[in-house]
């Protein structure tokens, strides 16, 4: 079987979406499957006119008889082909929907949301990386039978030991935006000033004003010295990151499965998150803390006492070793996806 991936330019971006998309496309060609990845250019996911001249293109290009997936990043791009997403059987991939990204202005969010209830209804099959996302695409009208969930897979990594030094080494991975939070996580460590730790941040500044205001705000709750920003590290260069980490911490708004706070789990480490979307779901209390989104203060009364107390951590850890060893590997996941897509 042959298909088409339509992605937003850069295919090799670091982003959980993209790594996601990477794994599938790899895993779908071991399996002996035609798959084309498509990288479209422009502004994406509001679409400017680069954008929707690169998708019309794209699509026009199309081979007869090729499924058609479109990543949702895009997919607002393809607006003006609805009848045509239709006539084709097209697919989409939605890691969420871009209408729920936190930090863009309502008239953006409401455009966006107007062009996804339109088009989301007329694919013909929707796959989404968790249940979360399953059930929010029924306010967009898409009925339940039409998606497949196919969560990340998880590959084989080793359990990280810990820092050598005292303290908590604290690790967060998110690209530098508003739906990440980690303004929220800065000011839940600042009231954790009498505690001894240290957080840096891995992610790409994704967001210009974001990106220059989180180290202001570090720097203005007193706790600059304390924290680093690592900027945009390929997997591969997170190796030496993991192993020094003690506690995984993320406070996203929102999160349409939350590869990162799983690789964590994967690695054998505790986690304090936010519940926002599904990545709450993904953390058993055993392993970790959850506080509502945007809850700066709930979430630093829950941390409190794992920063402190290593005992505490390495339960967590414990726990979290022994519940990753139930989440699915990428084999796993590829057919699942292929079987979604019914390749």
């Amino acid at each position: 079987m042959q298909a088409t991936l339509f992605v937003p330019a850069p295919f090799d971006a670091i982003a959980g979406g993209p790594i996601y998309n990477r794994a599938i496309v790899a895993g779908l060609r071991d399996a002996g499957h035609a798959v084309n990845v498509v990288e479209l250019s422009g502004r994406h996911p509001l679409p400017d006119d680069v954008a929707r001249g690169s998708a019309l293109t794209a699509w026009r290009a199309l081979a007869p008889g090729a499924l058609a997936l479109i990543e949702g990043e895009c997919l607002p791009a393809f607006a003006g082909l609805a009848d045509e997403l239709a006539a084709r059987g097209a697919v989409g991939l939605i890691h969420h929907p871009t209408s729920l990204e936190i930090g863009r202005d309502g008239r953006a969010r409401a455009e966006l949301r107007g062009i996804e209830m339109r088009l989301f209804p007329v694919l013909r099959r929707i796959v989404v990386t968790s249940d979360d996302t399953a059930q929010r695409l029924r306010e967009f009208g898409v009925a339940a039978g039409r998606v497949a969930v196919v969560t990340p897979g998880m590959l084989h990594v080793p359990r990280s030991t810990g820092p050598a030094l005292p303290g908590c080494r604290i690790l967060s991975i998110g690209n530098l935006l508003p739906r990440k939070g980690h303004d929220v996580l800065l000011r839940a460590l600042a009231r954790l000033r009498d505690l001894d730790w240290t957080l840096t941040i891995v992610g790409g500044a994704h967001d210009a004003a974001t990106a220059a205001m989180l180290p202001a705000l570090a720097a203005e709750l007193a706790i600059g010295e304390r924290v680093s920003f690592a900027g945009a590290v390929p997997p591969t260069a997170l190796e030496p990151l993991w192993a020094a980490c003690g506690l995984f911490a993320l406070a996203t708004h929102y999160e349409g499965y939350g590869m990162a706070v799983a690789e964590a789990l994967r690695r054998g480490l505790p986690v304090a998150v936010t519940a926002g979307g599904a990545q709450a779901g993904v953390v058993p209390a055993s392993a970790g803390v959850i506080a509502a989104p945007g809850d700066h203060d709930a979430l630093s009364k829950a941390m409190r006492r794992i920063v402190y107390d290593r005992a505490v951590r390495l339960a967590m850890a414990d726990a979290a070793w022994r519940a990753a060893a139930a989440l699915p590997d990428w084999p796993t996941q590829v057919r699942r996806f292929a079987a979604a897509l019914e390749l």
